[in-house]
């Protein structure tokens, strides 16, 4: 079972982790959408009481997973606290065991802490077992939020 530690996005292990998350993101985008352009985060957007970032680490100590949540904008009108998930990754040898659906729900519970009432992401139909990961987690496909040229879906969930 993985442990989660807070983590600045410029910790060396957050770093790595990032950058072996869009090397596999760049080696399987499909090429009729272009280049993969990653963004690297930006440290204030994952500092709390913005949001938080997390490295997962495993038995041995190892780092071989990270993610984060940040505040967006809420809905027009809606006035709600929303939160994206960003970077959810696993290494490859972290994953089938149910250990994304654990980040993730530990993304979730982090963002409700900071007053979430709902919470976005967006992904890739290349990402399959990743979208059927947020389906079977409660999330529903909504309009896009924002411009990401990486994204062909988008989700969201009420969160408490």
């Amino acid at each position: 079972m993985l442990r989660f530690r807070d983590a600045s996005v410029t910790d060396a292990d957050a770093h790595a982790l990032l950058g072996d998350y869009f090397a596999e993101r760049a080696a399987g985008f499909p090429a009729a959408q272009g280049a993969y352009r990653p963004t690297w985060p930006a440290a204030e957007q994952f500092t709390p009481p913005a949001g938080v970032f997390v490295v997962a680490v495993d038995a041995s100590g190892a780092a071989v997973g990270c993610g984060g949540v940040r505040r967006i904008p809420p809905r027009d009108g809606s006035g709600e606290a929303r939160f994206e998930v960003k970077h959810l990754w696993l290494a490859p040898a972290a994953r089938g065991a149910g250990e994304g659906r654990r980040l993730l729900g530990e993304l979730e519970r982090r963002a409700a802490a900071f007053g979430a009432r709902e919470v976005v992401l967006d992904t890739n139909a290349s990402l399959e077992a990743a979208g059927g990961l947020y389906r079977s987690s409660g999330y529903a496909e909504i309009d896009p939020y924002n411009d990401n040229p990486n994204a062909t879906h988008w989700y969201g969930k009420h969160v408490d």
